[in-house]
């Protein structure tokens, strides 16, 4: 593997970040890990077919089943091990599963390794010691060239942003605050489950939680506290108290799910917020045989195009192995609204709730008593201070069969068609917000950040109710389209496009009856 002949890794291209200042060079002695993703040594294609059926029709595949049949090809392993050794990089875990090879070398040796252009170290703006930047491809020898699908921690710029939004300090008159459990009353989710049996997987960039916390909030509410475990990925940890906004991500993902179904087993990965770490984040959750959850739920993401598309496709091939394996993944929408908060005159989705393997999860305001809804609306009206759902149309992934029939406009800024963002929706206005416990302190949060784990609660008590995963999810969803599982949100926008009849690009398919749904997926759905 001596030869000179290279390629470039499909999608590796990467590009500085506009207005990040260069704040030095890059310590090239300093030691750095990487993360190789190879190929599947056989086609994952029948997932999306799987899940058009009822999920007790499905085929069930174990994780060890998938590490066979699915993993790392051994021929693909052994090259990749002799490319490391032949530039000077260790190899230090092997995940045959997750097809990822992690090695580690000097930034000199990794940069040659893969034909890395570094610029420089660069200062994002949030108070961290700066990042690694390149600019450019990575190739490998041309012997690799359809084996690796994906190389990350070479550049690591921050990548993403939690999506979650805290009350202001004079909210609006009518605004009103939720436990979850009164939120999941108003959805009528199913009773007499409480996920007992499921495990629920949070992905988590950073924060931490306290259970001196949880128990005081679940006690609060006359539940017990769940189990949750803290799983380090990528040297990341629980860290509480270092980060006020990431600590309220993570504990309003636990109060949420463990609230909702307070049967569940909560397992949280911890990673860097980094490309790499994220996508070994998902990755480790989808094939953890410890854990083994079912539901992955995650309320991180940023802009599709600030994303590489090797990212882009390496995360939704997690999802799809997700798929194959009976795991359902919730993923908040964003808060910044048609823009999803960027500035440059054009309308974004986010990723990876815009993944087509992923269950976008978009935000209405709710008023609500009980069990009846006086109101529920897009949540936003553009990118307000306040905040506003994400949604719209993808210019990165094209428009997944399950959307043929649900009318997703063209994207209003190209005039083509794309994946259509979010699937489904939930309450998330701050000003309908949810009541939550912070590093002590009682706290309002909203945002799509609420919506994730909200659904994912919503599809533990579901799996156990149906006796079987529903895994990818969205192809048996969209079938209900128009039917009495999903409440329609007609009325609200959030910038550029407007809600109404069916699926639209604020709302998905419509907050959900979880009663109806549970019968909508079985077959039993009264007409809407």
């Amino acid at each position: 593997m001596s030869g000179s002949d290279r390629v470039e890794i499909a999608g590796s291209q990467r590009q500085l970040v506009p207005g990040d200042p260069r704040i030095g060079a890059v310590d090239l002695t300093e030691e750095i890990a990487v993360t190789v993703y190879l190929r599947p040594r056989a086609d994952t294609g029948w997932v999306d077919q799987e899940a058009q059926l009822a999920p007790a029709q499905r085929s069930r595949v174990s994780r060890e089943q998938w590490a066979q049949r699915y993993g790392a090809d051994p021929g693909d392993v052994e090259a990749v091990q002799r490319f490391a050794s032949e530039h000077g990089l260790t190899v230090t875990e092997l995940d045959v599963a997750r097809r990822a090879v992690q090695m580690i070398g000097s930034v000199n040796d990794v940069a040659a390794a893969f034909g890395a252009q570094l610029e420089g170290r660069f200062d994002a703006g949030d108070g961290a010691p700066g990042y690694r930047g390149r600019s450019g491809p990575l190739t490998v020898p041309a012997e690799l060239g359809d084996a690796v699908t994906g190389v990350f921690g070479i550049d690591n710029r921050p990548q993403s942003v939690p999506q979650l939004r805290i009350v202001g300090a004079t909210p609006a008159a009518d605004a009103i605050s939720y436990t979850p459990l009164q939120v999941a009353q108003a959805y009528a989710f199913p009773t007499g489950v409480d996920g007992s049996g499921e495990t629920v997987g949070i992905i988590e960039l950073g924060g931490g939680f306290q259970t001196s916390d949880l128990s005081t909030y679940f006690s609060g509410l006359g539940l017990s506290t769940p189990t949750v475990t803290a799983v380090p990925v990528d040297g990341g940890s629980n860290q509480p108290g270092q980060d006020t906004d990431a600590d309220g991500e993570v504990m309003l993902d636990i109060e949420m799910i463990g609230a909702i179904a307070n049967g569940v087993e909560i397992a949280v990965y911890f990673a860097p917020n980094t490309d790499q770490g994220f996508i070994d984040a998902v990755t480790t959750a989808v094939h953890d045989t410890t854990n083994s959850p079912s539901v992955i739920s995650i309320s991180w993401g940023g802009p599709e195009d600030s994303w590489t598309a090797q990212a882009r496709t390496q995360m939704d091939q997690a999802f799809s192995d997700a798929g194959g394996l009976g795991i359902t993944v919730t993923i908040a929408a964003g808060d910044g609204g048609s823009t999803d908060g960027s500035t440059d005159g054009q309308q974004h989705v986010d990723f990876p709730a815009s993944a087509p393997h992923a269950l976008g999860c978009g935000g209405t305001t709710l008023h609500a008593s009980g069990a009846t809804i006086s109101s529920e609306t897009v949540w936003g009206g553009g990118a307000a201070a306040n905040g506003a759902t994400g949604g719209g149309v993808s210019i990165e992934f094209a428009l997944p069969s399950y959307q043929a029939d649900a009318n997703v406009p063209d994207n209003v800024d190209t005039d083509q068609p794309g994946r259509g963002v979010p699937d489904v929706a939930g309450n998330a206005d701050p000003e309908t917000g949810y009541q939550t416990l912070v590093d002590g302190s009682p706290q309002v949060v909203g945002g799509t950040s609420a919506v994730a784990p909200l659904w994912a609660g919503l599809v533990a008590l579901l799996n156990q109710s149906l006796g079987a995963p529903l895994g990818f999810a969205n192809p048996r969803l969209y079938a209900l389209l128009g039917s009495a599982a999903f409440h329609d949100i007609t009325s609200g926008n959030n910038g550029a496009y407007s809600a109404g009849p069916g699926w639209d690009a604020c709302s998905g398919l419509g907050s959900p009856d979880g009663t109806q749904l549970g019968s909508g997926l079985a077959g039993t759905a009264s007409g809407g």
